[in-house]
């Protein structure tokens, strides 16, 4: 017998990431030396002490059983206490948290929980790929935000057709951006805020970056901004502050009403995060955060590393605020792919091409800040024999 997926399934994007990762497995067969600056996965191990934690929290039978339905809520209490510290932000740990099962859970889940068939949604172009996974599960209709770098990256909402939005109910944003580095300055949440009051949309600002910030400025929380829990909610990842890209753990924290639409939806998707990993979590939370700081200082070296040697080429990055990414122009006569597919080709250096996060990103390419300092200098080296620039 042959069963064929859902015309919901046909509908979803293409696996921009797992096309990507075919192309470089395919180099790296041919026996190349392949400096893989395309990959977004976090490079360090999980700080020891969240490990300890874990494997303590693993060997209690308690937590061998189900996990409450909402998330513990004492993982819940540390995110709202996280969130006093860290920015000043008060949250009701029971009404305005959600434990996700990574952040990517909520990104994806939301519009189904949210919107209604045939709603419309606004999306920042170029994005992080997933984002429109969501659009197609949930059947809504995508209106895209174009992001220029000649306005940082962050969308001028006077630019948008009002008849789009008019019908525009959620809107997704994210700083620091992926792919661009890009990072949001208080004016513009307040801007947004605004926004979204005026023409009544729910805001989404994915904050999976959240402490990853450079030049002596730590990233700005949307919910910082007053009025911003009216209107919208955060998702916050433990992927990259703590590097544990691979235990799936996250939270979302804002509006009440949307919060509960995801408890609600994950009330029949699943039964949460096993226990240990949310215990593990408490102990990222709690702790002093040094192990971040260093994180970031490990980040803003490999940056400037990169820009030192990209420019020693004649090869002029985006000065990137904040995430671990470089998002750099393509030289004229290429596009974002036939440029990747040159530096794979003849030089061995794996890049991602802009046009993977959207139409917008064409003319650019996305550089992974995520091997150690002296592969950049030789990727750059490489791509100098090229004679590109």
């Amino acid at each position: 017998m042959k069963f064929e997926e859902s015309k919901v399934l046909q509908q979803l994007p293409k696996q921009f990431f797992a096309s990507l990762v075919k192309k470089v497995n395919a180099k790296i067969a041919t026996g190349a030396d392949v400096i893989n600056l395309g990959q977004g996965n976090p490079d360090q191990p999980t700080p020891e002490f969240i490990v300890k934690s874990m494997q303590e929290e693993t060997a209690k039978p308690e937590n061998h059983k189900y996990s409450l339905f909402r998330g513990d809520p004492e993982l819940k209490e540390a995110a709202a206490n996280f969130y006093q510290r860290e920015y000043g932000v008060s949250l009701d740990p029971e009404k305005e948290i959600a434990i996700l099962g990574g952040s990517k859970i909520g990104l994806v889940e939301l519009p189904f929980a949210i919107l209604n068939p045939g709603d419309t949604i606004l999306m920042p172009d170029p994005g992080y790929p997933d984002y429109f996974s969501g659009v197609a599960l949930a059947q809504v209709k995508l209106a895209l935000m174009r992001l220029k770098e000649a306005n940082d990256f962050m969308p001028d909402y006077s630019e948008l057709d009002k008849a789009v939005v008019d019908r525009a109910k959620l809107m997704y944003l994210n700083y620091p951006n992926n792919p661009t580095g890009a990072t949001a300055t208080p004016e513009f949440f307040k801007r947004t805020v605004e926004f979204a009051r005026d023409y009544h949309i729910g805001v989404v600002h994915d904050f999976a970056y959240g402490p990853i910030g450079f030049d002596g400025k730590k990233p700005v929380s949307f919910l910082q901004t007053p009025g911003a829990k009216d209107v919208g909610i955060e998702t916050y990842t433990f992927s990259k502050p703590f590097n544990m890209a691979g235990w799936r753990i996250g939270f979302a924290a804002g509006n009440a009403d949307m919060i509960e639409a995801i408890n609600l939806i994950q009330d029949h998707l699943f039964v949460s995060v096993f226990p240990a990993i949310q215990k593990a979590a408490i102990t990222a939370l709690n702790s002093d955060q040094q192990t971040v700081h260093e994180l970031v200082a490990l980040y803003e070296k490999r940056r400037n590393q990169f820009f030192k040697a990209a420019r020693s080429i004649g090869w002029e990055p985006y000065h990137s605020g904040g995430s671990f990414y470089a998002w750099m122009p393509v030289p004229k006569g290429y596009t974002s792919e036939s440029f990747a597919d040159l530096l794979l080709e003849k030089a061995a250096v794996a890049v991602a091409p802009g046009n993977g996060f959207g139409k917008g990103g064409e003319g650019y390419v996305r550089v992974g800040l995520l091997i150690d300092e002296p592969r950049f200098t030789e990727a750059c080296q490489r791509i100098a024999k090229l004679n590109l620039f």
